[in-house]
């Protein structure tokens, strides 16, 4: 790692761009600072020239948040929105049916990213968000993508350690280990209470052109008797959308169709 003072310029507004977060879009210089290990005078600099360049905003108060432009150059070509895109009419569909929340994922290091989220109000309590993460192991779209997922991103979790959000969470590696082969022999996740213990997640996966799982569709309804009538109503959106992907028609059977 360098020291500071060889960190490169581009390195150094990065920091300042992770520094925002959905819970906190709004920051102080000085808070950026403090977040970032900059001196004041070297953040204000930067952050000057990022909202020049419209990366960045500032308030009437002089706050600073995410600017317009990066937004634009973000979706401008990117794959993610390709993919949201193709997903919104399945995603749609589910959502009629089921009445609650419906998730598009994608892996993202050792986390489950949300690119889209449906949802209603009074729905059952959720905590995904549209650009949130959730853990992999903890998530029924994170199990999905982590069952598929390379081996070494399996090996290196269940070495960590895992923490247990309710006492339904897979968080010791036999019970992990277990349940990701459970969710590659039946075709989709099935997880009541995993991250609350008033939901319940059922995700299967979205793939490719190439057969490959490239997304999770997942729905999160309340944990209550019946809600396994929402397992085929996922498979079948995923399997819809995994064809107008151009997935391989082999690749996208399972049991959901059962």
């Amino acid at each position: 790692m360098k020291a500071p003072h060889q960190e490169s310029v581009l390195s150094r507004a990065a920091r300042i761009l992770e520094a925002f977060s959905q819970d906190e879009p709004v920051l102080t210089v000085s808070q950026i600072a403090r977040r970032t290990g900059l001196h004041v005078a070297t953040a204000s600099r930067l952050v000057g020239e990022l909202v020049a360049h419209g990366f960045l905003g500032r308030d009437d108060d002089r706050r600073v948040r995410i600017g317009v432009r990066l937004w634009e150059l973000a979706v401008r070509a990117s794959p993610a929105l390709s993919l949201r895109e193709a997903a919104m009419p399945f995603m749609e569909g589910v959502h009629d049916v089921v009445g609650h929340h419906v998730q598009l994922g994608v892996l993202d290091g050792d986390e489950v990213l949300f690119l889209e989220r449906l949802s209603v109000p009074n729905a059952v309590i959720n905590y995904t968000r549209i650009a949130g993460r959730l853990p992999l192991y903890a998530s029924s779209s994170g199990l999905v993508l982590l069952a598929h997922g390379p081996a070494d991103l399996k090996e290196r979790l269940l070495a960590g350690s895992l923490t247990a959000y309710t006492p339904a969470t897979p968080a010791t590696h036999t019970r992990l280990r277990a349940v990701l082969a459970e969710v590659r022999r039946q075709g989709y996740a099935y997880c009541p209470g995993y991250v609350h213990e008033e939901a319940l997640g059922v995700a299967a996966p979205v793939r490719g052109a190439q057969g490959e799982v490239v997304a999770a569709l997942s729905v999160i309804v309340p944990d209550e008797p019946g809600a396994q009538a929402v397992v085929p109503v996922v498979g079948t959106a995923a399997r819809g959308l995994s064809r107008a992907l151009g997935a391989p028609t082999s690749t996208g059977s399972s049991p959901l169709a059962q």
